[in-house]
Parts: C-alpha cells; structure tokens; sequence
C-alpha cells in the first residue's frame, strides 16, 4: 500500500469485500472468544505491523468510546495532524471501522490488507473480529500519519487492540451493563476488563463513573499498574457552561465552547478528548482544540435525519431523530437530552439485540414517550421479535406499544398523534446502520 485511499464517498458495500468477510467470520466457531495468544501469532506472521503504527491514544469504556473517538480526531486535525481511526461497528460500510491519515479506508486498500491476513492466517483459527484488527494495523502500519486514535471493540483486558505496549494516553470513558456473557455480571468485573488498557507510566484519562464501585475499581487499577492517573473528581472536573463547559484540570481552568455532538452526556467525552489530545499537543493547543470541539462528527448518535423514506413518512413540522443507544446508561442519557429540549409529543421506534436488556434502556425514556413502535432490526438474527419487545416495553412503564413491520411504517404512526411532535429511532447501532443506509 503505497498511496493514500480516495476520499469517503456514499457507495454501497462492495460485494468483493463482504465475501471476503463472510470467509473470515468462518475462521472461528465462535463469533466472540476474548484472547491475545491468535492475535500475538499472525501479527507476528505479517512482521508484526501493531509495532510500526504512530502514537495511539487507546480508549475504553461502554458508552462514549466512538464520541471520544470523533472528538479526538477533531481536535488533532485542527491542529494538522494526519489522524489514523479505529472504531467498531460500522454503520453501513465495514471500511468505516478503518480511517486511514482522515479518509475512510478505500475498497482496494481494504481488500488488499484482508487478502493478506487471510492469507498469511492459513485458515488457522482466529475470530473475525481479531482477523480483521489484523488488517487494520496493517492499514495504519503502512500509511503515513501522525497519530492512531484506537477504540476498544468489547471489554480492554483481552481485546484485539490490546497489543500496543506503549500508548500515548489511555481513556476510560462511563461504564454500564453490557457484554455481561463476556466481561462479568457485575459492573465492577466489567470496569475491571476495561481496566486492562492502562500501562505504567501512561497518561490514563477516566471519564465520570456514576457508579461508586466502578469508581474504586478504575482507582486501584490506575494504581496498581502504576498508570499516570486523571481521574475525573479527583484531578479533574466538567461543569455545563450558558454556551460551553468549563474543564479544570492540572490547577487551571478552561472555558470551551459547545461540542458540535449533542447531548449534555457530551461535555464528558469531549473534555476527555480534551485531556488526551493535550497528551500529543501538549500546551499549545489550545485553538486546534476549540476549532476540533466544533467541528466533530459522530452519525447514529442524536443525529436528526433530514431526508429519505424516514423523514417522508412523517407529517409536516416532525423531527425525525436516530440514536443507536442500547443500555440502560443510554437510556439515561436519551432521557436527559429530551428533559433538555422543548417539550413535544415524542414517538419512540424502537429494535434491540437479544444481547440487550430493553426494559432498562426504555424505563428512564418512558416518561417522554406518548407511544412506541417496536419492530425487527432489518437483517440481523438476534433481533428480538417483536412480542418479545412488546412484553418488555410493558415491563419499562409504556402503556401505548404498536408491533410493525418497518422503520417508515413505525414514523407513519405519528400522523395520529397531536403535533408537530419528534420521532426517535433508537435500541441499537445495527438499526440505526440500517436506517442511514436509506436515510443517510
């Protein structure tokens, strides 16, 4: 790979790339196995390329990850740095996961760098999701960049990206109930695994924790490994301003402007962008960060939707809202932004995973919801069906629940409802991918 990849454009999935995914998923029985040892074994094959990619900020967390993510990569393009992003799930394209110095990975480059791992792995055993982290430090290895902002896919311990030694900074950002079958059933064993990306030494950024005992977890983790601890109340502070928030840290106090993301839940993760951008611009970049706040993009998450069917299918005057939260952190944020907004008829669509818990991520919304729709995510298997989702919408305190068969078919509804009111799809990244494949 010796030349940059053509800029994003909106194309749909090369049907060459998703074979050669569909070819990788068979690699393992199981879709998710937490282990390095296969990662460790054909990075090594390929020349270990995890050792030739430039400075990683590497973040952790449960909700947030992929806002910070965005945030970050604002920021440090403002200031001119050619920025590598890992991030996980895509929404339509799989070359979303892979931006390479600020374009999305091309089709050719893609190819090549998953031809090569299938190659070189020799039908050996290896999860699709190790496989093709594989392909992307490739990707970042032999690209020129100043920087790779690198997401955790699930938990942090014994995740794929879990093989930089040396950091330039670590985040952790809020932890929530998630991946329980994987990470623990207990929100102190999962802040634990998420824990496991800190390293000696290393600036190590931890993002508000609601929660007291993932607190005291993350805080003797930030000692125990000796990592170089900003802990938020304890060595720094985020506090909503009229036009911005205020971010206190290191004895000095900053008053930045409204991140472009929405959502009062924001100001934390953009503060922790903050944090670990200053990490790589040290103090000299005070306007790359304002200009980065501002300018940041992160689709699926609160992003109002203003064409396609979707937004068709809703009278005049209606907002049409897509979110892909799916937790009860979630939930909790969702609600917050709409106590924060003005008060209007609210429908709510909603599909969600079987992995999912959907009565704790609707109780804190059904306050606001006049009526809900609950349908089948498009394509995916482990959607809950749609009795399932009625029962459980019952359960979170909503009374007014219609099962249907579509996205435009659940806006329809609001033309019997007073408004103009606002529509929110949401329960899961899969429909929200889904959604902007038609509405985008």
């Amino acid at each position: 790979m010796t030349a940059l990849p053509a800029a994003e454009a909106p194309t749909p999935p090369s049907p060459a790339i998703d074979r050669a995914l569909q070819r990788l998923m068979a690699l393992h029985p199981k879709k998710i196995d937490l282990s390095l040892g296969r990662m460790y074994r054909l990075l090594g094959d390929l020349g270990n390329p995890h050792l030739k990619v430039p400075p990683v900020i590497h973040v952790a967390g449960t909700n947030g990850k992929g806002s910070t993510v965005a945030f970050l990569k604002a920021i440090l393009e403002a200031a001119d740095q050619h920025v590598h992003t890992y991030t996980s799930p895509h929404l339509v394209r799989f070359n979303e996961r892979i931006g390479l110095a600020g374009a999305t990975i091309g089709d050719d480059a893609l190819a090549e760098v998953l031809d090569r791992c299938e190659q070189v792995n020799g039908g050996q055993p290896i999860t699709f999701f190790e496989v093709t982290t594989c392909a992307a430090f490739l990707a970042f290895a032999e690209v020129p960049a100043d920087v790779l902002v690198l997401e955790v896919g699930l938990g942090g311990r014994l995740d794929a990206t879990n093989v930089i030694e040396r950091p330039v900074a670590t985040a952790i950002t809020r932890i929530s109930m998630d991946h329980m079958q994987f990470l623990g059933d207990t929100l102190a064993a999962i802040a634990g695994e998420k824990a496991g990306i800190l390293k000696a030494g290393v600036p190590a950024v931890i993002g508000p924790q609601p929660d007291a005992e993932v607190r005291r977890t993350l805080d003797a983790a930030v000692a125990r490994t000796r990592a170089d601890g900003r802990i938020h109340g304890r060595d720094w502070t985020v506090e909503p301003l009229a036009e911005g928030f205020r971010l206190t840290a290191d004895g000095s106090t900053r008053d930045l402007p409204a991140p472009a993301l929405l959502g009062r839940h924001q100001l934390a993760n953009a503060a922790t962008a903050v944090l670990c951008a200053d990490c790589v611009l040290g103090p000299g970049g005070g306007q790359a960060i304002r200009e980065g706040l501002g300018r940041a993009v992160w689709p699926g998450r609160l992003q109002r939707l203003t064409r396609g069917p979707a937004v068709a299918a809703a009278p005049p005057g209606w907002e049409v809202w897509l979110d892909g939260g799916h937790n009860d952190s979630a939930g909790d944020v969702l609600a917050a932004w709409l106590d924060e907004m003005p008060a209007k008829p609210l429908l709510l669509v909603v599909g969600m995973l079987e992995s999912k818990d959907p009565a704790a991520f609707l109780a804190p919304l059904a306050r606001h919801a006049e009526s809900v729709a609950v349908l089948e995510i498009p394509g995916q298997e482990a959607s809950f069906a749609v009795s399932a989702l009625v029962e459980h919408a019952r359960a979170a305190g909503i009374s007014r629940i219609h099962a249907v068969g579509s996205v435009a078919e659940a806006v329809g509804l609001s033309a019997g409802m007073a408004g103009p009111g606002r529509v929110l799809i949401t329960g899961s990244l899969y429909l929200a991918g889904s959604v902007l494949a038609e509405n985008g």
